[in-house]
């Protein structure tokens, strides 16, 4: 398929890519030129339902003969010339033919209005303003320059051999519209005051200036309009332009690109990074873990986790004892994700590395995107900030912490400790059992079995005693290893949950808003092809 060159893009695509650049940059980029953009968009919009009529300006300084060209041109005394400053106040038009021109002049809101009957044809839908000086003393004159000019079809501006080169121009009006050359006309009036070659050499100044200032498309018109000279040649200029039925068009093409440009300065030199970065991701969700008290719960667990091995394989008389300490996990309320947990809040260190880490993650986020842009990251990271706290919270309170069935060897090792208690208990019984026939005087009628000389209920009672004391010794660094476990695994599950957190609430903004800066930057790019 061909290349369709820059200008091939219809008008409405232009707009539409405008339409959805100011779209995502609405409320987040923080810049002038979306606002201007804006206008822009509710400018074309009236502009297309008002006709395809030529709205053409003459402009100038006090003194540059623009009055008396509109007239000339008008064919009638319409606006009256003036020798004092200030001289033309109210912008006045003259329409040639109908075309609807009133509701046109009504949103350009100009009162003075004249109606040219029986005009050229080729002219017929051109609507001639001659706006007031740009030089004005009087500031509303002035304001109503900058009005119009942005809103015509076609601007003439007309100068002076005197004044041509005024920087007052070419600073504020001309220079400005590099990107406007197609619509701009330049009329170098008064040509007759000169001779032919101070005429041609004034000429060749202007086109210089022009030309530096990127105007090299746009044409110049030597006139006179006290003699009439070049004014043949405007009218026919103005006819080309108002028979192509294609200067409102241009015109609004120009603004498009124009204000395109603008926007592209809030666009990275190439495509934006990653919402973050692989360590700072791991490094916000060490932080957040921090903050959220992750170590503190994991400690729990393990802590949990010896009380109740150490209740299982310690002597069984004695658990009762270990059962009256609180159990360090369920002081945390722990379990509903819905009701608040008693974790402490986060000290100075952990909300100092939880910044740190979210300035950092939010900084390679915002690596080679414009200062605007990375204003918008910061907001998006405060705001994702704010709530943070609470998200945490909710996620580490309902996070399952792993099973809490009872370890095989745990419920081995506690029959056991049964056993050994059994055999003391049946070592005791023997042992009052012979104290109550030796205090009655029948210590003879039953033997006493012994083991290797010691009796057998006193070797019952002191194995059951010490075989249980040193079975629980023996089962504490199980009982400690499993509790490490229980808690590594309960890490890692919490650690899971807080990174799906920092995923939700602060990377995926992040992520959405870098993506926006492609959509953004891919509409304009279309926008000003």
């Amino acid at each position: 398929m061909r290349r369709r060159d820059r200008d091939a893009l219809p008008l409405g695509e232009r707009l539409a890519a405008l339409r959805e650049a100011v779209e995502v940059a609405e409320g987040r980029l923080d810049v002038p030129d979306v606002a201007r953009a804006r206008t822009l968009l509710a400018k074309a919009g009236a502009r297309e339902a008002l006709g395809d009529a030529t709205v053409v300006a003459l402009a100038g300084a006090t003194g540059s003969g623009k009055s008396t060209m509109f007239n000339e041109l008008s064919g009638a005394e319409v606006s009256t010339p003036g020798v004092r400053r200030p001289t033309t106040g109210v912008a006045h038009a003259s329409v040639w033919g109908e075309a609807g021109a009133d509701r046109l002049l009504d949103w350009l809101e100009v009162p003075r209005r004249h109606r040219i009957a029986d005009g050229e044809p080729g002219l017929d839908g051109l609507v001639l303003l001659d706006l007031p000086d740009h030089d004005s003393v009087r500031l509303e004159h002035r304001l109503e320059v900058d009005r119009l000019v942005e809103l015509v079809d076609v601007l003439v501006w007309v100068l002076d051999p005197q004044k041509y080169a005024d920087e007052a121009v070419h600073g504020r009006y001309l220079a400005p519209m590099a990107d406007h050359a197609g619509v701009l006309v330049v009329v170098l009036n008064q040509i007759d005051r000169l001779d032919e070659q101070s005429a041609a050499a004034c000429l060749a100044d202007l086109r210089r200036l022009l030309d530096a200032e990127g105007l090299a498309d746009t044409p110049i018109v030597a006139t006179s309009a006290r003699t009439g000279a070049g004014l043949p040649e405007l009218r026919a200029e103005l006819a080309r332009r108002v028979s192509a039925r294609r200067a409102a068009s241009e015109r609004l093409t120009a603004d498009v690109r124009a204000t395109a440009a603008a926007l592209a300065a809030h666009c990275p030199d190439g495509d934006p990074g990653g919402a973050s970065g692989r360590a700072a991701e791991t490094e916000l969700t060490g932080a957040l873990a921090g903050a959220a008290g992750v170590p503190v719960v994991a400690a729990a667990v393990e802590r949990s986790a010896i009380r109740d091995g150490s209740a299982r394989t310690g002597w069984p008389l004695v658990r009762w004892v270990r059962r009256l300490r609180p159990d360090p996990l369920g002081r945390l309320h722990l379990g509903d994700e819905r009701a608040r947990s008693s974790l402490p809040a986060a000290g100075a260190v952990q909300q100092a590395a939880m910044t740190a880490a979210l300035r950092r993650v939010r900084s390679t986020a915002g690596e080679g995107l414009p200062q605007a842009w990375r204003d918008e990251l910061r907001r998006t990271a405060d705001q994702a900030e704010s709530g943070l706290a609470d998200r945490l919270d909710r996620a580490v309170t309902g996070t399952d912490l792993g099973p809490t069935r009872v370890p095989v060897w745990q419920r081995a090792v506690g029959g056991l400790q049964w056993l050994l208690l059994a055999c003391a208990l049946v070592g005791v019984l023997w042992l009052l059992g012979l104290a109550v026939l030796g205090w009655l005087q029948l210590g003879d009628v039953l033997p006493l079995p012994r083991v290797e000389g010691i009796p057998l209920p006193t070797l019952l009672l002191v194995g059951g005693l010490l075989g249980g004391a040193l079975l629980a010794v023996l089962a504490r660094p199980f009982v400690r290893a499993g509790a490490r476990r229980r808690r590594h695994r309960a890490e890692l599950r919490l650690t899971a949950r807080v990174g799906e957190v920092a995923r939700a609430e602060v990377l995926a903004p992040l992520q959405e808003t870098v993506e926006d800066v492609r959509v953004f930057c891919a509409a304009v790019s279309r926008a000003g092809s």
